[in-house]
C-alpha cells in the first residue's frame, strides 16, 4: 500500500474515534447544547395540565433523530399522538410548536418547561390562544418479570341493570335493554367502579353506520371501534390501539352486526384478537391515548366505553384479572 493510500485509510479509521469523542464531549460539558444521542430529556414523560382549575392527561415522547436532532410526539387530553418536527433542549430547557390538530384556523400549540431534578414543568401556549400550566414525571416501563397468574372471570356487565358502572358526565345515557348494554345517543362515557391492573378482556359490541366508540383498557389506552369495513387498518380505524398502534390487517365486519374484541394487557404489551384474528400481537402501547381518564400509568384503572361519537351498544363483558 502507498503511503498516500496508508494516510487516507487512517483517516477513514479516526473518523468513528473523533465523533464519539466529540458526543463524549458534549455529555460532559452541562453548557453545551444538549442535541445528541442520549440526552437527559429522552423518554416518556407522563404529563398533567392544568386548566381553569381542573386537571388533564396529557403525554410526551422526546427521542433522537441522528445524532444532532430530537423530535419526538405529544398527546394532548382528546385526539391522537402528533409528531414533533424538532424539540429545543438547551441548558435544562425544553420548548417545541405543533400545529393545530383539529380546525386550520386554530393556532399551533407551544410548550415551554424546565428539566429538573428528574421531572418537567411549564407551560403550554394551547391552540385556543389561552396558557396552562403543566407537570411531568418520567413514565414508568411497567415490564413484568414474570408470566401472570389469571385469576377467576368477573362479569363486568349483568344484562340487566348498571350496576358497577358510572357515567364520565352528570347525565347517563347508558341503560341495560334486554341483554345489552345500550348509549342511543352521545353523552358520557362509561366507567367501571372497580380497577384493574393486568387481565383479559373479553367484549362484544355493534354500532350502526357511521358511529365510533372504544375501549379504553386501564381508562387510559383506547382501542378504536369504528366503522371501517373494508377500510386500510390504520392507527386510528378498527382495532388499533388510537394514534399508536395500526392493526396487522382490516377485519371490521358491517355496521349493525355483533363484533367481539379478545384484549390482553400485561404491563404495556397488548394484544387484540378482533372477530376471532389476532390483529395486534404482544405490541408495547407507548402513552396514554387522547382522552384518557388520568397520565398516572403506573396504577390501576377502570375499563372505560366511550359514549360520546355515536351510538353503540356492548354485551357480554367479562374481565380476568391476573392474580
Amino acid at each position: 500500500m502507498s503511503w498516500l493510500r496508508l494516510q487516507k485509510f487512517s483517516r477513514l479509521l479516526l473518523l468513528p474515534i473523533t465523533l464519539l469523542l466529540a458526543i463524549v464531549s458534549a455529555k460532559g460539558n452541562s453548557t453545551v447544547s444538549t442535541f445528541y444521542a442520549g440526552s437527559p430529556i429522552e423518554g416518556r414523560w407522563d404529563l398533567t395540565v392544568t386548566k381553569n382549575g381542573k386537571e388533564f392527561p396529557s403525554w410526551l415522547e422526546v427521542h433522537h433523530s441522528g445524532l444532532k436532532m430530537l423530535v419526538g410526539y405529544f398527546v394532548a387530553e382528546g385526539g391522537s399522538a402528533r409528531p414533533i418536527s424538532k424539540v429545543n433542549f438547551n441548558n435544562g430547557k425544553i420548548n417545541f410548536s405543533i400545529p393545530p390538530q383539529w380546525l386550520p384556523g386554530d393556532k399551533d400549540m407551544v410548550l415551554d418547561g424546565v428539566l429538573a431534578e428528574g421531572k418537567l414543568s411549564g407551560t403550554i401556549l394551547d391552540s385556543d390562544g389561552k396558557t396552562y400550566s403543566f407537570v411531568g414525571v418520567r413514565a414508568p416501563s411497567l415490564w413484568r418479570e414474570n408470566a401472570p397468574v389469571w385469576g377467576d372471570p368477573i362479569k363486568l356487565f349483568s344484562g340487566t341493570d348498571t350496576k358497577g358502572w358510572h357515567p364520565s358526565g352528570a347525565t347517563n345515557q347508558w341503560q341495560a335493554v334486554n341483554g345489552v348494554l345500550q348509549s342511543p345517543k352521545s353523552g358520557s362515557n362509561l366507567i367501571t367502579d372497580q380497577k384493574f391492573n393486568d387481565f383479559k378482556l373479553h367484549i362484544e359490541f355493534r354500532y350502526p353506520k357511521e358511529s365510533n366508540s372504544g375501549v379504553y383498557l386501564r381508562g387510559r389506552y383506547e382501542v378504536q371501534v369504528s366503522d371501517n369495513k373494508g377500510d386500510e387498518p390504520l392507527k386510528d380505524y378498527f382495532g388499533a390501539i388510537y394514534g399508536f398502534i395500526a392493526p396487522i390487517e382490516q377485519v371490521a365486519k358491517a355496521a349493525g352486526e355483533w363484533q367481539t374484541f379478545d384484549i390482553t394487557l400485561v404491563g404495556r404489551l397488548v394484544t387484540v384478537v378482533a372477530n376471532g384474528k389476532t390483529i395486534i400481537c404482544n405490541q408495547a402501547i407507548p402513552g396514554i391515548t387522547g382522552g384518557a381518564l388520568d397520565s398516572n400509568e403506573g396504577e390501576p384503572g377502570p375499563i372505560m366505553l366511550q359514549g360520546d361519537h355515536g351510538p353503540v351498544e356492548y354485551r357480554n363483558i367479562t374481565i380476568t384479572p391476573a392474580r
